[in-house]
């Protein structure tokens, strides 16, 4: 007798039969958790959209009023008398003339052409009227009488910046209202700007300055430009891309293709991935002490700032490039040393064409994240005000400068509200920058992507 025929032995479990066109209990719990997943992935995915798309608005309504300015148009009489008080026409003495002189022939010429125009100031002081005109208009009509000595006695037409609080009228940051608070604009002012805008005077025009210009100081905000950041910003990309590029990409085909797997090499990449995680703010300090206390290196100049952001974004680029270079199938090598070709010509005949379009989308993308770091550039002056462009390379690469990211810090820390206009503007050029150097990567990654 086996135990399946003893008494009291347990009865066998029927099996129910179902249709597989019949969904099970556990099949529906399984579809609906598969529903929800769904659900909250794209969630997450509207929240993030909606996020940067609100992002992208503010930024780009509040910045976009820095490309246009309001500037006032009018004849200005270039009198002889006051430009060049000895009537020699020498240009040496021409220049002991300081904006002051200038500013005269300014405002004089302002007045005069606001009568010419019948719009009445006489409830106004002469020197209110005069402070429409930015005080950057001068050196600017300077320049161009010694760079032309012969326009001296002459009348021309000119068109200046008008002062930032006019601009703030214009573009609606400054109302009559508030102007009864602000010790920089009267209401006076701005009715005559009204009128000044009604008979053609005053407009807003495309403010290509803004990307040509210096920082200016708190008292000219209306003058204030990207100029040198963006000079010094290209002069750190381009440094960081000759130091950090060559020796990463070198250092990625060593340990990945010939370094032996020892003890070292592991240390090696640990210290690699550990590099990568570091605050940038800490390579900040490493250049502060290294690169200008010790080696005495001239402080914010973009040869600083390009070795700190390169020490930076270097582990990246290793990173980076490993990864690409590990994505060639192995039997790429096995094929190419199999037919006998040296390991050096495996590695530079089949593994990296193979590998460069993850190399090259690996350096620009972290050059494109460098461009954008400001904690580093902070700690060694480069937030400084620089007003004078750097020189031409490789000289200028020692002179003083600033960057993208450092001048939206320095005029966001600004009071004066044109500072703040300023500073979306130039977060709107840095935004620019990031596309372009992303499609770029792109475009880089199907010009030299292969099958196999």
């Amino acid at each position: 007798m086996t135990d399946l025929s003893s008494a009291g032995a347990a009865p066998l479990r029927t099996v129910t039969k179902r249709s597989i066109l019949t969904a099970s209990p556990e099949m529906k719990r399984r579809n609906a958790v598969e529903r929800r997943f769904r659900l909250y992935g794209l969630v997450a995915i509207a929240l993030s959209l909606s996020i940067l798309a609100l992002m992208l608005f503010i930024i780009l309504r509040d910045g976009s009023s820095a490309f246009v300015q309001a500037k006032l148009s009018f004849p200005v009489t270039l009198d002889a008398a006051v430009l060049d008080p000895k009537g020699n026409g020498n240009r040496d003495e021409m220049t002991k003339v300081t904006t002051i002189g200038y500013g005269k022939v300014l405002g004089k010429s302002f007045v005069a052409a606001l009568a010419a125009k019948g719009i009445d100031t006489a409830d106004m002081p002469e020197k209110d009227v005069v402070a429409m005109i930015s005080k950057d208009a001068a050196g600017d009509l300077r320049a161009r009488v010694l760079a032309d000595p012969a326009l001296l006695g002459q009348t021309i037409d000119v068109t200046v910046l008008a002062g930032g609080r006019i601009d703030g009228y214009m573009k609606g940051r400054v109302t009559k209202i508030t102007a009864k608070r602000d010790g920089n604009v009267t209401p006076e002012q701005l009715e005559l700007a009204d009128r000044l805008i009604a008979a053609g005077m005053l407009a807003k025009k495309f403010n290509l300055q803004f990307l040509t210009l210096p920082d200016a100081s708190d008292q000219r905000p209306e003058a204030a430009g990207l100029g040198v950041a963006l000079v010094g910003s290209l002069y750190m990309m381009l440094l960081v891309a000759v130091m950090c590029v060559p020796v990463g990409v070198a250092a990625s085909i060593y340990l990945e293709e010939f370094a032996p797997k020892n003890r070292w090499t592991d240390l090696i990449e640990v210290n690699i991935s550990n590099l990568a995680a570091v605050p940038s703010i800490v390579f900040g300090i490493l250049g502060l002490s290294v690169f200008i206390n010790f080696m005495e290196f001239p402080q914010s100049s973009a040869l600083v700032g390009a070795l700190v952001i390169s020490l930076m974004t270097l582990p990246t680029i290793i990173i980076a490039t490993r990864s690409a270079i590990k994505a060639v199938p192995p039997s790429i090598r096995d094929a190419a040393l199999g037919i006998g070709a040296s390991r050096m010509q495996t590695v530079f005949h089949h593994v990296l064409p193979l590998a460069m379009p993850g190399i090259l989308t690996g350096a620009i993308l972290g050059l494109a994240s460098a461009l954008g770091e400001t904690a580093p550039l902070l700690l060694i002056g480069m937030v400084a005000f620089v007003d004078n462009y750097p020189g031409a390379p490789i000289e200028g690469f020692g002179d003083p400068a600033t960057a993208l990211p450092v001048q939206v810090y320095s005029w966001a820390s600004r009071s004066d509200p044109a500072f703040i206009e300023r500073s979306n503007g130039a977060i709107i050029v840095l935004l620019v920058f990031l596309l372009v150097m992303n499609v770029a990567a792109i475009l880089l990654r199907r010009k030299f992507e292969r099958r196999w």
